[in-house]
């Protein structure tokens, strides 16, 4: 049986995709705005990315979005989606976080990985056979450093000697940390190894959906090796959504310019293969790979991702734009309003409050309608015949 968290969790993980002829200020401005969106609207989380090349994925520090977001939100959580640990030198990333911690009283999250994008290596002069071991190293310095240690480290491309942070963490012990997981065992098996959060992020390509349970055996392999737990609670979900009022309006609406964004940046840009079982967002959302409709149609996707996974934590929609602002936000409120309550407890206790209310209302409102009869016989007035049958409808 599915493992199932008394509240499920809900958040965005934006990458971002924004297409390279608009203005970036303006693409960056709306990106805040949608964090301050879903912060009113009770998402749990929102999740910044890293990216330095290609022109669509244009944020170059998750921590400069995350401080600004802080500033216009409330309660929402902010994390990093995720810092290219080989990219940066382990004791200066570590100091911003705690910092950032702090700044967002205890709101930030760190998540990490080896750089999705290989133009971004490359331009470092990064070997990719090397990123996913430094990830590693990198993350075992920075728990160290997270937990008080004073760490010496020696490896072939940072030095730490004496090292410590000059802060603790704001969140005891430490800021949530999450590992980004793809197609390899490389993610799973570092979370499993510090017993750290897992961030599935190639929910929505082909073949991602049947890889999640070896996900979560990698994990829990790599966890009783090296004496550490991982819990399920932790584990983080990505598929992109879109909801309207019916399923056709929802095609309808994104078809276009889902179909150009991944036919214009994953293919055109990245080079990706096309999908030989089709690639359209129907294609796409037969498979699984995307939520395109109503609520319902969302329930049922959320329902279905505990079955393939085993049970998760989180559920993330990759943030994309594929239709106008305006229907984008009307498709987070529609998720806000009548999905995540089915998975938070909020559903339930209302829908059976209603129906014993309607079940019992004879008895429940019987002696109400007898006051109001005494109220006009005490005041020697004559029951009105219209309040009489009102009366009677109500019986019925």
């Amino acid at each position: 049986m599915a493992f199932r968290p008394q509240r499920l969790k809900f958040g965005v993980f934006m990458a971002p995709f924004h297409r390279t002829e608009e203005n970036p200020t303006l693409a960056l401005e709306r990106d805040l705005e949608l964090a301050e969106l879903l912060d009113r609207l009770g998402y749990d989380e929102f999740w910044f990315g890293e990216h330095h090349s290609a022109g669509w994925e244009i944020i170059a520090s998750p921590e400069l979005m995350i401080a600004a977001a802080g500033q216009r939100t409330r309660t929402i959580k902010l994390g990093t989606g995720v810092s290219s640990l080989p990219y940066h030198h382990p004791l200066i990333l570590a100091d911003r976080m705690v910092q950032l911690d702090h700044m967002t009283r205890g709101r930030a999250m760190f998540g990490v990985g080896p750089g999705a994008l290989s133009s971004d290596a490359y331009q470092l002069g990064i070997d990719p056979l090397t990123q996913r071991q430094r990830m590693d190293e990198s993350l075992g310095a920075i728990i160290r450093l997270f937990r008080g240690e004073v760490v010496d480290m020696q490896t072939d491309w940072f030095t730490l000697k004496d090292a410590r942070l000059q802060l603790a963490p704001y969140t005891a012990p430490y800021m949530d940390v999450a590992v980004a997981s793809s197609f390899s065992p490389a993610g799973p098996v570092t979370a499993g190894k510090y017993g750290a959060g897992i961030l599935s992020v190639s929910s929505s390509q082909p073949g991602g959906l049947v890889n999640l349970h070896r996900t979560w055996d990698w994990a829990e392999q790599a966890a009783a090796e090296h004496g550490q737990t991982v819990d399920r609670s932790n584990w983080r979900l990505l598929l992109p959504f879109y909801l309207a009022d019916s399923k056709k309006e929802a095609m309808d609406e994104i078809r276009k310019l889902r179909d150009w964004h991944y036919e214009g940046y994953f293919q055109g840009t990245l080079g990706t293969p096309a999908n030989p079982m089709g690639n359209t967002v129907e294609d796409a959302a037969a498979r699984g790979e995307v939520i395109v409709g109503t609520p319902d149609d969302a329930i049922e996707a959320i329902e279905n991702l505990f079955e393939l996974s085993g049970g998760f934590g989180t559920f993330l929609g990759l943030a994309h734009e594929w239709a106008p602002t305006e229907k984008l936000q009307r498709s987070y409120e529609l998720m806000a309003r009548y999905v995540m309550p089915r998975f938070q407890g909020q559903f339930a206790p209302k829908q059976g409050n209603r129906d014993w209310v309607a079940e019992n209302r004879n008895t429940i409102f019987a002696p109400a309608q007898a006051a109001i009869g005494k109220a006009f016989v005490d005041a020697k007035i004559e029951f009105p015949p219209e309040v009489i049958e009102q009366m009677n409808r109500g019986r019925t």
